[in-house]
């Protein structure tokens, strides 16, 4: 029997990457939910916001799903779990992301293209870790002038300027992620074009996603 997972994307190009990574599960069926909004909330510094996510997954619960896959590391920040009395699995894309982090001890870089995205993200990967003992040394670096190609919808030109500047950081002799799943697939072609491993949030998700289903 299908499980339904409803995904809560805050940019509509967030769905195609969830699409095709649970594209060959059958089990799984996608619901998804998209609210710009809410990002630009974020921008602009508005308050309430812990509360407005709230309601956006009690709304979605409410929907006939099986579980909630929150896929916006912003809405995950503004998560206060200790609010929440879903009956259903949250799963929040960054965990499984941060485990894999946990796993290696030595210097890691993690890209970022949203500036807003990094200070919460930072601080909830630095929280996990203390939470798991593991000591990391991880070094956040923001891809400039970039975020607002994809928020534009000018994807060819969003990839071309991750690419290029994953190329520019190949003799880096360390670990090299993104942490936005709009940044997964100019990784998956610069894996493709240099055979060099980076890491992203899609690899242990999709682990997580059917364990938990």
């Amino acid at each position: 029997m299908k499980k339904k997972l409803g995904c809560l994307h805050a940019h509509h190009s967030n769905i195609d990457y969830i699409e095709q990574a649970f594209s060959r599960f059958e089990e799984v069926e996608l619901v998804h939910f998209v609210d710009p909004g809410l990002m630009q909330c974020v921008n602009q510094g508005a308050e309430g916001l812990s509360l407005k996510v709230k309601e956006q997954l009690e709304w979605i619960a409410g929907c006939d799903v099986d579980g909630i896959l929150i896929t916006c590391t912003n809405y995950i920040a503004l998560m206060k779990d200790e609010q929440l009395s879903l009956s259903i699995p949250i799963i929040k894309i960054d965990e499984p992301y941060f485990e894999t982090i946990c796993e290696d001890e030595h210097r890691q870089t993690i890209l970022f293209t949203n500036p807003a995205t990094v200070e919460g993200t930072m601080k909830r990967l630095q929280q996990f870790a203390k939470q798991h003992e593991k000591a990391i040394n991880v070094e956040a670096k923001v891809i400039d002038d970039t975020f607002e190609l994809i928020m534009q919808g000018k994807k060819d030109a969003y990839n071309k300027a991750i690419l290029q500047f994953l190329h520019e950081s190949v003799g880096e002799q360390h670990p090299i992620s993104v942490a936005q799943l709009s940044m997964v697939e100019a990784a998956q072609q610069f894996e493709k074009e240099t055979a060099t491993v980076i890491s992203h949030p899609l690899q242990a998700l999709i682990r997580t996603v059917l364990k938990q289903f």
